[in-house]
């Protein structure tokens, strides 16, 4: 039985690689998709896919009604393809569906780098387990399970876009296919960040490639170059052009908005990144010593290529942190050459740790995870979850399971085997916090909201009018608030208001900050029958305010 899983080497065989590959991105990308509630980016996508699904133009986004053009429209596209496929445009875990196929997709392509950039004689080993590690890491699971889409769909091609010109720089011959294939994915993900993922990931890369890399190939492959640029401009700059074509000046504002925003908007310092490990989540100790070149550079030679992999990394950074403004999902393009660097240390300890660093860092690291294991069903009833009380059969199934993690790992450790304990810790730890804990997301989300709070999703869904009169607003509101409403709301001007309404149906909604006729001319007043009908709250508390829900009938 043993032979029908194992290799002679004891490694899982190829169909076994991808059955357990398929696992970790199956129960930590999609178990309870659904489960967080919507978020900023989120809404902004999700509210232009739905009015892509309810007629509007596919070529000219829309977000309430204004053209959205910030954003380029592949991310919207996928998520209104959803849509139209389903017919559902409120399920948060269907419409997170293409964010979680592109994360997924990013791991099969950083797979397929992998085996290329690993010695042949290490037969795919590394390759394997670094997708494994890529997939597992908590900057990529938390980006896969964010209906967002932009980051994860412009690195996704690209890393396909990266795999292509590897294999066609290791072609004998011209192999301008794989660089035509390389370029229509560089397209696609300008389609989906813009210049974003070019300047992340691919710039770095080639850096890299050209200072530790093969020089001659890349000099040899220029036909190839000039195809990748060709079908990358093609494919990439159809859209920008037609926009360019219909909309020239508001592309020209939004160009400059955006251009100005990466230098004034959330603008970090320059070492804003250098905690950039921690983001491998439970890879984070390997991770973290595989940057050690005295130490990893040695070890890690022998199953991956170490210089350029770490000056694939490092350059990756560098141009990262020029740019001001930052945030931690920036991070993302770090992950592939920090993965495939902390897959080659794992591999040595797995093979040969023969100093006493390469056996007490593995100890160590399975040590937290076993101690982690165990304070689990303590910390369970520590934080109070209703959905995990002790009384719940959820308690006792994640608390037993966890225990079992703990005893494999210990089993492992006393078998003089912390390398595999560790690892395979790992794995189950992230199988476990995604399968089994995540349905109590929303509950921890949700654990110091105030009680009888009415967000505007639940007023819309006990009131058919909201959902059949014509509906407004007074001044601006927010874009969740939006996503809530469930239709395009348009705003009336805060100051003046028009006069007459500029209402050809009566009675219509309008959402005002202000309760009663308060917001409203005095003449609406003689012209209308103006009465709040209901209410909903902004946040989590009612100290945060709320909005009222204003119904206009003629007299």
């Amino acid at each position: 039985m043993t032979d029908s899983f194992l290799t002679a080497a004891g490694w899982p065989r190829v169909w076994v690689q991808w059955v357990v590959l398929g696992m970790v991105l199956g129960v930590g990308l999609f178990v309870q998709l659904g489960a967080p509630e919507i978020g900023l980016m989120e809404a902004r996508n999700f509210v232009a896919a739905r009015e892509i699904h309810a007629g509007g133009s596919w070529l000219l986004p829309t977000m309430n009604g204004e053209l959205r053009l910030a954003k380029p429209p592949l991310p919207t596209w996928l998520v209104a393809a959803v849509m139209q496929l389903t017919g559902s445009t409120t399920d948060l875990g269907l419409l997170r569906l293409p964010s979680a196929f592109g994360a997924c997709l990013l791991v099969l392509f950083f797979w397929a780098l992998a085996r290329r950039l690993t010695p042949p004689a290490d037969q795919g080993r590394t390759a394997w387990l670094a997708s494994l590690v890529l997939a597992s890491s908590l900057l990529l699971l938390t980006a896969g399970r964010d209906g967002n889409g932009w980051d994860v769909y412009c690195y996704c091609f690209m890393m396909g876009a990266v795999a292509a010109v590897v294999r066609g720089l290791q072609s004998a011959g011209r192999a301008l296919g794989w660089f035509a294939i390389g370029g229509g994915l560089i397209g696609l993900s300008i389609l989906s960040k813009g210049p974003v993922a070019p300047y992340g990931m691919l710039l770095p890369f080639l850096l890299a490639y050209a200072l530790r890399g093969d020089r001659v190939a890349m000099r040899r492959q220029l036909p190839g170059w000039l195809v990748l640029a060709a079908v990358a401009l093609m494919v990439g700059g159809a859209w920008p052009l037609y926009v360019l074509s219909q909309h020239l000046n508001e592309a020209s504002h939004v160009a400059q908005t955006e251009t100005g925003s990466w230098a004034n908007r959330h603008v970090q310092p320059l070492w804003y990144y250098v905690n950039f490990p921690v983001f491998m989540g439970l890879w984070t100790l390997p991770a973290v010593a595989a940057l050690v070149w005295p130490y990893a550079g040695p070890r890690v030679r022998s199953y991956a290529p170490y210089a350029l992999l770490l000056a694939w990394l490092l350059a990756t950074l560098v141009l990262l942190s020029l740019v001001p403004e930052k945030k931690e999902r920036y991070l993302l393009p770090v992950l592939p050459p920090l993965a495939l660097l902390t897959a080659g240390l794992v591999r040595h300890w797995l093979s040969s740790p023969h100093t006493a660093t390469d056996k007490w860092l593995p100890r160590v690291w399975a040590g937290v995870l076993c101690l982690v294991l165990v304070a689990l069903p303590v910390a369970l009833r520590f934080v109070g979850l209703s959905s995990f009380a002790s009384t719940t059969a959820r308690y006792w199934l994640t608390s037993g399971c966890a225990l079992a993690v703990a005893g494999g790992i210990a089993w492992l450790w006393a078998r003089g085997r912390p390398a595999y304990a560790a690892v395979g810790g790992s794995l189950a730890v992230v199988i476990l916090a995604s399968g089994l804990l995540m349905p109590a997301y929303p509950e921890w989300q949700r654990r110091r909201d105030d009680p009888g709070l009415r967000p505007l999703a639940l007023v819309v869904a006990q009131r058919a009018d909201l959902r059949t009169l014509p509906v407004y607003s007074v001044g601006e509101m927010h874009i969740k608030w939006i996503w809530a409403a469930q239709r395009v709301v348009p705003q009336l001007p805060a100051e003046p208001l028009p006069l007459p309404l500029p209402l050809q149906q009566l009675p219509v909604v309008v959402y005002t900050s202000t309760r009663g006729p308060a917001p409203f001319p005095a003449d609406w007043l003689r012209r209308y029958r103006i009465s709040t009908i209901d209410s909903f709250d902004l946040s989590h508390q009612f100290a945060d305010g709320r909005w009222y829900v204003t119904r206009i009938d003629a007299k």
